[in-house]
């Protein structure tokens, strides 16, 4: 009986403890919203998938992607995670986009990590690099809080392999 007793007390104080956690402890997910722009027009770019990956690790979340027809994507991420590397797809998904702040690419497969707390605390715009810096006081884009903006090309033969 006294185990019981005890048991019944841990498991209480558990349950307890959850409920405090999740009233008043900081959120289990971010969840970001990612438009994709073309690097030389600055158009909307509706890509077939967005490649998410979290923490300089190599593994893919697809699943954490729900995309809209009008370009933008919201991708939930686990409070946890630190930086982030978005890449789009296009072609029925095999072909990826060309980052452009990662165009002149120092080695193929490079990927840029973007910080969350950025993102979710002010937003953030990626550089646009594929296009002349005339261009870039024309192609202007502005992130809310929770906002990526990134900017891409298609491939082009002699471009790096992808990872």
């Amino acid at each position: 009986m006294r185990r019981c007793w005890q048991f019944s007390l841990a498991v209480g104080a558990g349950l307890g403890m959850l409920c405090a956690v999740a009233q008043g402890g900081p959120p289990a997910m971010h969840t970001i919203t990612v438009r994709v722009l073309d690097g030389k027009t600055g158009k909307p770019v509706v890509p077939t998938n967005l490649l998410v990956r979290i923490d300089k690790q190599q593994p893919i979340h697809t699943d954490w992607v729900r995309q809209n027809d009008d370009a933008t994507g919201f991708v939930t991420l686990p409070a946890t995670a630190k930086v982030v590397s978005v890449e789009a797809a296009y072609d029925g998904s095999m072909e990826i986009y060309v980052n452009c702040d990662t165009a002149p690419l120092s080695y193929p497969g490079e990927r840029h990590w973007y910080p969350v707390e950025t993102i979710v605390g002010a937003g953030l715009v990626v550089p646009d690099g594929c296009e002349k810096p005339k261009k870039h006081q024309v192609i202007k884009a502005t992130a809310k809080p929770g906002e990526l903006i990134f900017y891409v090309r298609e491939r082009k033969r002699g471009d790096p392999a992808v990872n």
